[in-house]
Parts: structure tokens; C-alpha cells; sequence
């Protein structure tokens, strides 16, 4: 029987209602202004082969996107932070070629949701015989999803997101603490891009100092027992704007305020695919057994009094244990050890 099954994570970063005004016009005129540089509203339409009036149009209502457009009369506009712009090309080259030949990336300016857009191609990708692992990424998403219908976004350059589809031949009971898998995968790259002292948070959250790095959406489809297609998506914050920290209801920070400095973003990624591909074959051959000792390692609430929020607005008081073989959680309550497989846990004040 064929289903579809959407695992209880998220990830949470910025919020926003739509993007729609970021047109591909906007980019194109962005791009030019990447370096802070000023120029005139003429060079512009001149680089582009368009009007003024065009380059205005593209560059109304980019502060939506988290983006400062500086215009100066006499001298023209700039970007006032400059971007380093996700480029394909790069992340294939910070790969190496033989790593690179085991992915089909895409680099997209704007999309829906990296993950919809990877279920969708399911049915092509399964029936083109390419055996390569298909990868999206974008600047901006305009309709990130999460858990109780959260929207996020990160704004343009401030951010990672990007996903990859992943086919099990195993069903998806198997796949239940893939979620924790991939957060260790994540680890590993951000060690290896030296911003070390990153922790894991039961189930799908990548936190600093118990606040939130980077989160993990994982959608599934496929058949009870097999074979099952996971969209593992990923969104890191690496510099958030102070108008979207004030709009995140959880405490979150950044890569900029952990290590001090900007990482390559395209060196990053590359960091990423490379870790969540062995982790993912790793994953598929023993499950999350051979993880569980890194997951321990950084598993930041580990006998920390917590409360235990389930999905239907209960809550759990304990103390966190562990996790259990599957990845459910194993919180110690008044009446024993008990096992949830889904929930959002946090720090409970002790008196």
C-alpha cells in the first residue's frame, strides 16, 4: 500500500507570509550590487538591457526578504551587506570530482519549499534509472513548513536551506531515528568547517549554549514495508537579522554569533552533502546503532529536568535519560522510565 508519511520535525527560523515580490528580475539586479558597492540606477539598466523603471520595480519590497537596499541620490544604490551567493559550479568544486559525480544539485534563487519540490519529482527520479542523489538548495524559501503550520525563512544570505532525497529499501518503521542520524551528520560537517561546539537536541534540532543552530525536516513517502523516499531538509542560521531573531518564539542564534565570522556558504554545503551522504549510507546499513555514541556525545539535554510537551497538548515532567535503539526518547518520570517517540521537549526551571 502506498502512503505518505510526514515525520513530527521541523525546523524553525524566521517567519514571514510571502516572498512573491522577489521577482527573478530582483536577483539579477542584486547580483550586481553583491559587493556594497554603489551604482548608478543607468549602469544598472545598462548591464541588464533594461529600463530604470525596471530596476526600481525589481527592488520594491526586497526589505520583506530581510535585504537593505541603500539608495543615495547622485550616487545610486548598493547592497548594504554584502552576499555570497550559493553558485553551483563552487559547491561541485569544493566537492572534488569524484564525490561531485554522486550528486544532482540544484541552485535555485527562490522556491516553495526545497522539500515539496523534491517530493514532487519523486515518480521522475525513481523511474530515470539515476542512481545520483538529488539535492536542492536556494536562497530563499517562501513557504518553509514546520510543525502546528509554522512558516519560516531565513533571509537572503543569512541562511542555509536545502534538501536531498534519500530511497530506502526499508519501510518506514526503520527510518524512525533517522532524524537523530542526520544530526549527527550535521556535527561532523560543521566540525570539519571548524565551528565546533555545536550540541543535538532530541529529536531534530542542532542548539549552541540550549539555543537553536540549525533544525531538520524530514517528509517520507513510499510503502509501509518498502521501499520509502526520504526529503531530509536542512535550514542553518548563520547570521539572522535582529528583525527575525524578535519574531522567534524559541531561543535561537546563529554561526556568526558562535564563531565570530561568516563561514563560505558554498564551502559549507559542499561540508554537508558529503557528511549526509555517509551518514545516510551508514544509516541504511546498521540503522542508528553505529550513531548512538556520537548522538550521547552531544546530546545537550542529557540529565537535564525537562518538560516533555506531546502532540496533544499534554505535558510530560522528568528528568532526560537517553534514547532508546529506535530514537524515541527515554525521560525519567515519577513512575518509571517512559518512551515517546514524538514531543518537544524544554529546560524545566528547578527551585
Amino acid at each position: 500500500m502506498a502512503i505518505a508519511f510526514s515525520l513530527d520535525l521541523h525546523i524553525t527560523l524566521g517567519y514571514c507570509t510571502t516572498l512573491t515580490i522577489m521577482k527573478p528580475l530582483t536577483f539579477s539586479v542584486l547580483r550586481l550590487l553583491s559587493d556594497s558597492e554603489f551604482r548608478s540606477g543607468e549602469t544598472i539598466a545598462q548591464g541588464l538591457g533594461i529600463s530604470r523603471t525596471s530596476v526600481s520595480y525589481a527592488l520594491r519590497g526586497v526589505q520583506e526578504a530581510g535585504v537593505t537596499v541603500q539608495k543615495i541620490h547622485g550616487r545610486g544604490y548598493r547592497l548594504l551587506d554584502p552576499v555570497q551567493w550559493l553558485d553551483r559550479d563552487i559547491i561541485l568544486k569544493h566537492l572534488g570530482q569524484e564525490k561531485a559525480d554522486n550528486f544532482n544539485l540544484e541552485v535555485m534563487d527562490i522556491i516553495g519549499s526545497t522539500n515539496s519540490f523534491l517530493l514532487q519529482r519523486i515518480p521522475m527520479e525513481l523511474n530515470s534509472g539515476d542512481t545520483r542523489v538529488h539535492a536542492v538548495a536556494a536562497e530563499l524559501q517562501t513557504n518553509g513548513r514546520g510543525r502546528r503550520g509554522r512558516q519560516w525563512h531565513s533571509g537572503l544570505g543569512d541562511g542555509l536551506t536545502f534538501s536531498l532525497l534519500w530511497q530506502f529499501q526499508q519501510g518506514a518503521s526503520f527510518l524512525s531515528g533517522l532524524s537523530l542520524a542526520v544530526g549527527v551528520a550535521m556535527i561532523r560537517a560543521l566540525e570539519s568547517s571548524e565551528i565546533k561546539g555545536a550540541s543535538l537536541k532530541w529529536p531534530n534540532d542542532v542548539m549552541f549554549n540550549f539555543c537553536k543552530l540549525a533544525g531538520i525536516l524530514i517528509e517520507l513517502q513510499g510503502d509501509m514495508f518498502g521501499p520509502t523516499v526520504a526529503a531530509i531538509g536542512i535550514g542553518i542560521n548563520l547570521k539572522l537579522p535582529k528583525s527575525v531573531q524578535a519574531r522567534i518564539d524559541q531561543g535561537a542564534t546563529d554561526v556568526f554569533s558562535v564563531t565570530g565570522e561568516l563561514p563560505d556558504r558554498n564551502k559549507l554545503l559542499a561540508a554537508l552533502l558529503v557528511n549526509l551522504a555517509m551518514a545516510l549510507r551508514e544509516f541504511e546499513r546498521g540503522g542508528l546503532a553505529p550513531f548512538m555514541e556520537e548522538w550521547e556525545r552531544y546530546h545537550i539535554f542529557k540529565n537535564k529536568p525537562a518538560t516533555l510537551r506531546l502532540p496533544d497538548g499534554t505535558t510530560q515532567e522528568g528528568v532526560v535519560d537517553s534514547v532508546a535503539n529506535d530514537g524515541s526518547l527515554l525521560l525519567r518520570t515519577a513512575s518509571g522510565i517512559q518512551r515517546y517517540s514524538t514531543g518537544e521537549i524544554t529546560l524545566r526551571r528547578t527551585t
